[in-house]
């Protein structure tokens, strides 16, 4: 979780409302700022749908979740629907993962179906709730997380992601996270099908959002892979996979940089949060 949203809010609102005879711009500045929060908050109120849409092929099964972060400890977050809240602000509708330690990572999947790899095109996509921070449209403030999946729950193939040193919230300098662009689809007030989801609206960006994965970019070379092996990653690319680890990018070893683990985001005080994950196609 970026900056505490709930603490954000409420001292929005006590800012707007108790200040000390504000001018009118800066009134104004005061409550454009407080808008987008307070849409995240009634969003929080009305999504998700129940029942789930039954064409939306989310990730149903949490496998293994030990974090246990204040206000965001409950991993069914992570499979009770999507609820983005747009550029600006992040969803309040997550599980949060731990910066460090075994619950920095969660495990989940579709209760036994296959994740298909579909021909030219994204298969999966995780949503965080990752916001723009500035006019700057390359500018964000990112969880970024390491996806791993898996066939057999047993050996967990990566996609080989590196991060460029310099600004840390330039969202062009990581490759290959989850958590690092805005999450646009909200199954209540921004319904999109499953086919919609996976339209590419220019450059890395999705309809929906969210941080899109193609199985044939799986890396048997990814030294972060756990008994992964150009077998393993041929029989995922052919078959498909069952599993999905997602891990808090701080725990996990940037190799380009020695034994050092990525860096974090400043002002995230946990590490990434997780709105959902979606298939393109199950089998």
């Amino acid at each position: 979780m970026k900056t505490n949203p709930l603490f954000l809010l409420s001292f929005l609102i006590c800012l707007w409302t108790f200040s000390c005879k504000p001018s009118a711009s800066s009134s104004d500045e005061t409550l454009a700022a407080l808008i987008p929060l307070l849409g995240a908050s009634a969003n929080a109120n009305v999504c998700p749908k129940s029942p789930l849409p039954s064409d939306i092929l989310l990730a149903n099964t949490i496998v293994s979740a030990e974090a246990n972060v204040s206000g965001f400890s409950d991993p069914n977050k992570a499979i009770n629907g999507v609820c983005g809240a747009g550029e600006l602000v992040g969803s309040l509708d997550v599980y949060a993962l731990e910066i460090s330690g075994s619950g920095a990572s969660m495990i989940l999947s579709w209760g036994g179906r296959t994740v298909k790899n579909v021909a030219d095109s994204i298969d999966f996509i995780v949503y965080d709730n990752s916001f723009r921070v500035s006019g700057d449209t390359n500018t964000y403030a990112m969880d970024p997380s390491v996806i791993q999946v898996s066939l057999d729950g047993s050996k967990y193939c990566g996609f080989n992601p590196s991060y460029t040193a310099g600004n840390i919230n330039l969202m062009t300098n990581w490759l290959k996270f989850g958590g690092l662009r805005p999450v646009y689809y909200n199954m209540t007030t921004n319904p999109l099908s499953n086919e919609d989801l996976f339209i590419v609206t220019g450059g890395t960006f999705l309809l929906g959002g969210g941080d899109g994965f193609d199985l044939d970019d799986l890396d048997p070379n990814d030294l972060n892979d756990v008994n992964c092996d150009a077998t393993a990653v041929s029989d995922i690319q052919t078959t498909g996979f069952k599993f999905i680890k997602i891990t808090s990018a701080s725990n996990v070893i940037n190799h380009a940089d020695g034994t050092n683990k990525f860096p974090w985001p400043p002002g995230s005080y946990n590490g990434s949060d997780i709105d959902g994950v979606v298939a393109r196609e199950l089998q």
